[in-house]
């Protein structure tokens, strides 16, 4: 923190996490701990590259306030990530109860006879935050780890071991070959259960037939009988008439 009698400064560096085309902000906070109204200017080397927010304002006694400094999008970066932007703070003490349109060029102008403070801030890009990397420590940077598959199916590797099922080495021909002999299999156990339900159905159907010729035959002998019976009568009656 940079400490003046009118505002302390935090940070007094800037640093700006670059990224190829992407806007980039940073913030520093003002302090004021004074009893004064503290009037404020940040300036910058490069206005054309950086968006400062606000740019002027006043810092009441006793608080503070957040400047917010953003950085347009870059197309390529700089030789060796180094920066030679550079931001000015100016101070001066305001009249009570000041606005940020009370503020005037000659406020900041120590030729007027204005107590003025100045802080330079640099300008520092840093790289952005790498994701974390996949690689377990103690592993050979470089290599990949060695594995080997036992006779089981097993792959064992230098820090995991991983079960394989034997069907996962069978081939889509392999897996066709066994649906189609699965199939034959069906249609043939499918086709030797109609040949016995037909086979079945016909000795049925001459059972039946032949039941009805025997039924049909003691039919015919009790008609027979029946003649020869009232033959005998008449012959009978006959002789008894006689």
């Amino acid at each position: 923190m940079s400490t003046g009698e009118l505002l302390s400064i935090e940070p007094q560096e800037l640093q700006f996490q670059f990224e190829l085309k992407k806007q980039i902000s940073c913030s520093m906070q003002l302090r004021n701990d004074t009893n004064d109204y503290v009037a404020f200017k940040v300036k910058t080397t490069n206005p054309k590259k950086y968006c400062v927010r606000p740019n002027t304002g006043v810092v009441l006694p006793h608080s503070t306030c957040d400047v917010i400094v953003t950085m347009q999008a870059q197309r390529e970066a700089p030789p060796d990530m180094q920066c030679k932007d550079k931001f000015l703070l100016q101070s001066a003490v305001a009249s009570p109860g000041a606005t940020t349109k009370d503020i005037t060029p000659e406020l900041f102008n120590k030729e007027s006879g204005n107590k003025v403070e100045e802080c330079k801030l640099k300008v520092n890009y840093v790289a952005p935050p790498q994701p974390p990397s996949p690689v377990r420590e103690g592993s050979e940077e470089g290599s990949s780890p060695r594995a080997s598959i036992s006779d089981n199916g097993t792959i064992n590797a230098s820090d995991s071991t991983v079960r394989i099922s034997p069907l996962s080495f069978c081939s889509i021909q392999d897996l066709d070959l066994g649906s189609i002999k699965h199939t034959r299999a069906l249609i043939s156990k499918l086709t030797d259960e109609k040949n016995s339900a037909v086979l079945q159905s016909n000795k049925l159907h001459q059972e039946l037939e032949l039941l009805r010729h025997q039924r049909k035959k003691s039919r015919g002998g009790i008609s027979f009988m029946y003649v020869v019976i009232i033959g005998l009568l008449g012959f009978i009656l006959g002789y008894l008439l006689k």
